[in-house]
């Protein structure tokens, strides 16, 4: 069951940040970045970032025996694979992908929103997750 949590949980909350909202935002018409070939520069962004994250999922699952949700977050602490590179692997994979979007895409809606996301993510660990791991 582990494994169907942490898949609804991954489409949930990383596919609305990664996925659904930049689907909504580039259908909308709008202004777009003239930065020319540096646009390339975004495929692989995407495809770390998103690599990166599947496997922070799985270690969260595996070693850890738990998801990405706070509501079911893992039981124990995972100090392997990226978690012992990096402090919170999981949000530099998401803010990975969306700068790599709003390079592909040349999009100055996704900007905003990566904007946004980042600004989330640093008031949500400066709120919930240190004072909680605490």
């Amino acid at each position: 069951m582990l494994w169907l949590r942490s898949t609804f949980f991954a489409l949930v909350l990383p596919g609305t940040v990664l996925v659904w909202v930049p689907l909504w935002l580039s259908r909308s018409s709008g202004s777009g970045l003239d930065i020319g070939w540096v646009r390339w520069i975004g495929a692989p962004l995407i495809v770390l970032g998103a690599g990166g994250l599947l496997w922070c999922i799985w270690d969260f699952g595996r070693q850890g025996r738990g998801t990405l949700a706070p509501v079911d977050a893992p039981l124990f602490v995972v100090r392997s694979g990226l978690c012992r590179v990096v402090r919170n692997p999981m949000y530099v994979a998401v803010c990975m992908v969306l700068i790599g979007e709003v390079l592909l895409f040349r999009s100055l809606r996704l900007l905003v929103w990566a904007a946004v996301v980042a600004v989330a993510i640093h008031l949500f660990v400066l709120a919930y997750e240190e004072p909680t791991l605490r």
